[in-house]
Protein backbone atom coordinates (compact mmCIF):
# COMPACT_ATOMS: atom_id res chain seq x y z
CA UNK A 1 0.00 0.00 0.00
CA UNK A 2 1.45 3.76 -0.45
CA UNK A 3 1.78 5.68 1.81
CA UNK A 4 -0.44 8.83 2.12
CA UNK A 5 2.57 11.00 0.93
CA UNK A 6 3.55 9.23 -2.11
CA UNK A 7 -0.48 9.25 -3.23
CA UNK A 8 -0.54 13.48 -2.42
CA UNK A 9 2.36 13.71 -4.97
CA UNK A 10 0.86 11.33 -7.49
CA UNK A 11 -1.78 13.85 -6.97
CA UNK A 12 -0.02 16.92 -7.39
CA UNK A 13 1.74 15.84 -10.37
CA UNK A 14 -1.76 14.94 -12.32
CA UNK A 15 -2.76 18.04 -11.45
CA UNK A 16 0.47 19.94 -12.14
CA UNK A 17 0.16 18.03 -15.94
CA UNK A 18 -3.18 19.31 -16.28
CA UNK A 19 -3.87 15.59 -17.09
CA UNK A 20 -7.64 14.62 -17.76
CA UNK A 21 -9.48 13.29 -14.60
CA UNK A 22 -10.82 9.66 -14.91
CA UNK A 23 -13.45 9.08 -12.59
CA UNK A 24 -16.74 8.79 -13.85
CA UNK A 25 -19.59 11.77 -14.26
CA UNK A 26 -23.26 11.07 -14.04
CA UNK A 27 -24.82 11.88 -17.34
CA UNK A 28 -27.31 14.91 -17.34
CA UNK A 29 -30.48 14.45 -17.95
CA UNK A 30 -32.00 16.45 -20.64
CA UNK A 31 -33.78 19.96 -19.30
CA UNK A 32 -37.00 21.84 -20.54
CA UNK A 33 -40.84 21.72 -20.77
CA UNK A 34 -42.90 18.44 -20.91
CA UNK A 35 -45.97 18.45 -23.15
CA UNK A 36 -49.03 16.47 -22.35
CA UNK A 37 -49.77 14.35 -25.44
CA UNK A 38 -53.25 12.68 -23.27
CA UNK A 39 -55.20 15.85 -21.89
CA UNK A 40 -56.53 13.18 -19.36
CA UNK A 41 -60.15 14.59 -20.69
CA UNK A 42 -60.82 12.88 -24.03
CA UNK A 43 -58.88 11.59 -26.62
CA UNK A 44 -58.41 14.68 -29.00
CA UNK A 45 -55.30 14.90 -31.15
CA UNK A 46 -55.52 11.01 -31.42
CA UNK A 47 -56.62 8.55 -34.06
CA UNK A 48 -57.43 4.85 -33.46
CA UNK A 49 -56.85 2.47 -35.96
CA UNK A 50 -57.47 -1.31 -35.49
CA UNK A 51 -56.77 -4.03 -37.39
CA UNK A 52 -59.84 -5.21 -39.91
CA UNK A 53 -61.14 -1.29 -39.41
CA UNK A 54 -60.47 1.98 -41.05
CA UNK A 55 -58.65 4.73 -39.35
CA UNK A 56 -60.65 6.32 -36.82
CA UNK A 57 -62.67 3.49 -36.25
CA UNK A 58 -62.66 3.10 -32.19
CA UNK A 59 -63.97 -0.33 -32.67
CA UNK A 60 -65.63 -1.69 -28.94
CA UNK A 61 -64.78 1.64 -27.54
CA UNK A 62 -61.25 -0.42 -27.51
CA UNK A 63 -59.28 2.83 -26.48
CA UNK A 64 -60.86 5.24 -23.95
CA UNK A 65 -60.64 8.13 -21.44
CA UNK A 66 -62.39 7.09 -17.88
CA UNK A 67 -61.70 8.77 -14.30
CA UNK A 68 -58.84 10.80 -15.75
CA UNK A 69 -57.07 7.68 -17.01
CA UNK A 70 -56.47 6.48 -21.32
CA UNK A 71 -57.85 2.78 -20.99
CA UNK A 72 -57.73 0.09 -23.15
CA UNK A 73 -60.21 -2.42 -22.59
CA UNK A 74 -62.07 -5.47 -24.65
CA UNK A 75 -65.82 -5.51 -22.10
CA UNK A 76 -67.63 -4.92 -26.05
CA UNK A 77 -65.33 -7.78 -27.28
CA UNK A 78 -66.64 -11.44 -27.92
CA UNK A 79 -63.29 -13.01 -28.85
CA UNK A 80 -60.43 -11.00 -29.62
CA UNK A 81 -59.37 -12.40 -33.00
CA UNK A 82 -56.38 -10.78 -33.62
CA UNK A 83 -57.89 -7.16 -33.55
CA UNK A 84 -54.50 -5.96 -32.52
CA UNK A 85 -54.85 -1.73 -32.59
CA UNK A 86 -52.76 1.34 -32.10
CA UNK A 87 -53.54 5.00 -31.63
CA UNK A 88 -51.68 7.63 -33.05
CA UNK A 89 -50.70 11.05 -32.02
CA UNK A 90 -51.21 13.52 -34.40
CA UNK A 91 -48.17 14.59 -35.20
CA UNK A 92 -44.95 12.91 -36.23
CA UNK A 93 -41.83 14.05 -34.00
CA UNK A 94 -38.22 13.22 -34.79
CA UNK A 95 -35.81 14.59 -31.59
CA UNK A 96 -37.56 14.13 -28.01
CA UNK A 97 -37.95 12.14 -24.92
CA UNK A 98 -41.26 10.38 -24.41
CA UNK A 99 -42.26 9.43 -21.15
CA UNK A 100 -45.57 6.89 -20.00
CA UNK A 101 -46.77 5.81 -17.36
CA UNK A 102 -48.69 2.19 -17.25
CA UNK A 103 -50.09 -0.37 -15.32
CA UNK A 104 -51.59 -3.26 -16.50
CA UNK A 105 -55.22 -4.69 -15.23
CA UNK A 106 -57.56 -7.09 -15.26
CA UNK A 107 -57.86 -10.51 -17.21
CA UNK A 108 -56.53 -10.90 -21.06
CA UNK A 109 -59.37 -11.05 -24.03
CA UNK A 110 -60.69 -14.06 -25.08
CA UNK A 111 -58.75 -15.31 -27.65
CA UNK A 112 -55.60 -13.25 -27.27
CA UNK A 113 -52.41 -14.90 -28.22
CA UNK A 114 -50.49 -16.48 -25.08
CA UNK A 115 -47.26 -13.81 -26.02
CA UNK A 116 -49.82 -11.04 -25.92
CA UNK A 117 -50.71 -11.90 -21.71
CA UNK A 118 -49.84 -8.43 -20.02
CA UNK A 119 -48.33 -7.24 -23.40
CA UNK A 120 -48.49 -3.67 -24.67
CA UNK A 121 -46.16 -1.03 -26.55
CA UNK A 122 -44.45 2.40 -27.61
CA UNK A 123 -44.67 3.01 -30.87
CA UNK A 124 -41.75 5.49 -32.17
CA UNK A 125 -40.69 6.66 -35.71
CA UNK A 126 -44.12 5.23 -37.37
CA UNK A 127 -46.06 5.45 -40.15
CA UNK A 128 -49.07 7.31 -39.89
CA UNK A 129 -52.41 4.90 -39.98
CA UNK A 130 -53.64 6.65 -42.80
CA UNK A 131 -51.17 5.15 -44.56
CA UNK A 132 -51.83 1.31 -42.82
CA UNK A 133 -53.62 -1.19 -45.14
CA UNK A 134 -56.81 -1.88 -43.80
CA UNK A 135 -55.96 -5.62 -42.36
CA UNK A 136 -52.33 -4.68 -41.43
CA UNK A 137 -51.62 -6.25 -38.17
CA UNK A 138 -49.00 -3.51 -36.83
CA UNK A 139 -47.51 -0.30 -37.78
CA UNK A 140 -44.11 -0.04 -39.32
CA UNK A 141 -41.95 1.26 -36.70
CA UNK A 142 -39.75 0.53 -33.54
CA UNK A 143 -41.55 -0.69 -30.65
CA UNK A 144 -40.68 -0.09 -27.24
CA UNK A 145 -42.40 -3.47 -25.43
CA UNK A 146 -44.13 -2.81 -22.74
CA UNK A 147 -44.79 -6.20 -20.72
CA UNK A 148 -46.20 -6.91 -16.85
CA UNK A 149 -44.70 -9.79 -14.80
CA UNK A 150 -46.44 -12.92 -15.16
CA UNK A 151 -46.06 -13.89 -10.94
CA UNK A 152 -43.28 -15.96 -11.38
CA UNK A 153 -39.96 -15.77 -13.18
CA UNK A 154 -38.26 -12.71 -14.93
CA UNK A 155 -40.17 -10.83 -17.72
CA UNK A 156 -38.37 -7.55 -18.39
CA UNK A 157 -39.68 -4.48 -19.67
CA UNK A 158 -39.00 -1.57 -22.26
CA UNK A 159 -37.49 -4.23 -24.43
CA UNK A 160 -37.29 -4.03 -28.58
CA UNK A 161 -39.33 -5.52 -31.38
CA UNK A 162 -38.76 -4.29 -34.98
CA UNK A 163 -42.35 -4.66 -36.59
CA UNK A 164 -41.06 -3.79 -40.45
CA UNK A 165 -37.74 -2.39 -39.67
CA UNK A 166 -34.15 -3.31 -37.96
CA UNK A 167 -31.80 -1.21 -36.45
CA UNK A 168 -27.79 -1.51 -35.58
CA UNK A 169 -26.43 -2.77 -32.22
CA UNK A 170 -22.83 -3.23 -31.60
CA UNK A 171 -21.93 -1.63 -35.20
CA UNK A 172 -24.09 -4.29 -36.55
CA UNK A 173 -27.15 -4.33 -38.45
CA UNK A 174 -29.61 -6.28 -35.88
CA UNK A 175 -32.49 -8.34 -37.32
CA UNK A 176 -33.75 -10.47 -34.70
CA UNK A 177 -37.51 -9.15 -34.52
CA UNK A 178 -37.62 -8.68 -30.34
CA UNK A 179 -34.97 -8.71 -27.92
CA UNK A 180 -34.97 -7.79 -24.13
CA UNK A 181 -33.89 -4.97 -22.13
CA UNK A 182 -31.64 -5.17 -18.65
CA UNK A 183 -34.75 -4.00 -16.35
CA UNK A 184 -36.09 -6.03 -13.79
CA UNK A 185 -39.48 -7.22 -13.63
CA UNK A 186 -42.50 -5.73 -12.77
CA UNK A 187 -45.55 -7.99 -11.04
CA UNK A 188 -49.01 -6.92 -10.47
CA UNK A 189 -50.70 -3.76 -11.49
CA UNK A 190 -48.16 -1.40 -10.17
CA UNK A 191 -47.46 1.61 -12.08
CA UNK A 192 -43.76 1.71 -14.05
CA UNK A 193 -42.46 4.71 -15.31
CA UNK A 194 -40.82 4.40 -18.94
CA UNK A 195 -39.00 7.14 -21.31
CA UNK A 196 -37.89 6.53 -24.68
CA UNK A 197 -34.77 9.16 -25.91
CA UNK A 198 -35.15 9.39 -29.39
CA UNK A 199 -32.83 11.29 -31.45
CA UNK A 200 -33.74 10.84 -34.70
CA UNK A 201 -31.57 8.38 -36.55
CA UNK A 202 -28.44 8.54 -34.19
CA UNK A 203 -29.55 6.73 -31.43
CA UNK A 204 -32.68 5.32 -29.04
CA UNK A 205 -32.36 4.69 -25.71
CA UNK A 206 -35.12 2.84 -23.21
CA UNK A 207 -34.67 4.44 -19.70
CA UNK A 208 -36.38 3.25 -16.48
CA UNK A 209 -35.64 5.26 -13.09
CA UNK A 210 -33.04 7.09 -14.68
CA UNK A 211 -31.34 3.88 -16.33
CA UNK A 212 -30.67 3.59 -19.73
CA UNK A 213 -31.81 -0.80 -19.83
CA UNK A 214 -31.30 -0.94 -23.92
CA UNK A 215 -29.84 1.43 -26.36
CA UNK A 216 -29.30 1.05 -30.42
CA UNK A 217 -28.91 3.32 -33.91
CA UNK A 218 -29.82 4.20 -36.80
CA UNK A 219 -33.07 3.14 -37.35
CA UNK A 220 -34.16 1.88 -40.20
CA UNK A 221 -36.89 0.15 -42.82
CA UNK A 222 -36.62 -3.41 -43.36
CA UNK A 223 -36.90 -3.63 -47.82
CA UNK A 224 -37.54 -7.32 -47.30
CA UNK A 225 -40.70 -6.74 -45.43
CA UNK A 226 -44.04 -6.49 -46.99
CA UNK A 227 -45.39 -3.13 -45.29
CA UNK A 228 -42.35 -1.30 -45.24
CA UNK A 229 -42.13 -1.87 -49.09
CA UNK A 230 -44.88 -0.39 -49.53
CA UNK A 231 -43.44 3.03 -47.52
CA UNK A 232 -40.22 2.52 -49.79
CA UNK A 233 -42.26 2.29 -52.79
CA UNK A 234 -43.84 5.74 -51.90
CA UNK A 235 -40.96 7.55 -51.66
CA UNK A 236 -40.27 6.24 -48.04
CA UNK A 237 -36.60 7.17 -46.87
CA UNK A 238 -34.85 3.58 -45.81
CA UNK A 239 -33.40 5.77 -42.56
CA UNK A 240 -35.71 6.56 -39.90
CA UNK A 241 -35.32 10.46 -39.10
CA UNK A 242 -38.69 10.50 -37.24
CA UNK A 243 -42.35 9.41 -37.52
CA UNK A 244 -45.70 9.35 -35.65
CA UNK A 245 -45.90 7.88 -31.82
CA UNK A 246 -48.63 5.01 -31.17
CA UNK A 247 -49.93 3.22 -28.04
CA UNK A 248 -50.83 -0.34 -27.97
CA UNK A 249 -53.58 -2.71 -27.82
CA UNK A 250 -52.45 -6.46 -27.92
CA UNK A 251 -55.24 -8.09 -25.98
CA UNK A 252 -54.31 -7.41 -22.64
CA UNK A 253 -55.79 -4.49 -20.59
CA UNK A 254 -53.48 -1.58 -19.97
CA UNK A 255 -54.19 2.22 -17.97
CA UNK A 256 -52.11 5.18 -19.11
CA UNK A 257 -52.25 8.22 -16.31
CA UNK A 258 -49.41 10.37 -17.65
CA UNK A 259 -48.06 10.22 -22.05
CA UNK A 260 -45.94 13.17 -22.33
CA UNK A 261 -43.25 14.63 -24.47
CA UNK A 262 -40.00 16.43 -24.04
CA UNK A 263 -38.49 18.15 -27.44
CA UNK A 264 -34.70 17.89 -27.48
CA UNK A 265 -32.37 19.88 -30.18
CA UNK A 266 -31.22 18.27 -33.21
Amino acid sequence: MKSKSALAFCLYLLLSLGLPHTAPAEEARPQGKWIPLFNGKNLDDWTVKIRGYDADDNFGNTFRVEDGLLKVGYDQYDEFAEKFGHLFYKDAFSHYIIRVEYRFTGEQSKGGPGWAFRNSGIMVHGQTPESMSKDQRFPVSIEVQLLGGKGSGKRTTANLCTPGTHVVMNDQLFKPHCTNSSSKTYDGDQWVTVEVEVRGNEIIKHIIDGKTVLSYTKPQLDDQDADAQKLIEKGAPIMLEKGTISLQSESHPIEFRKVELLKLDP
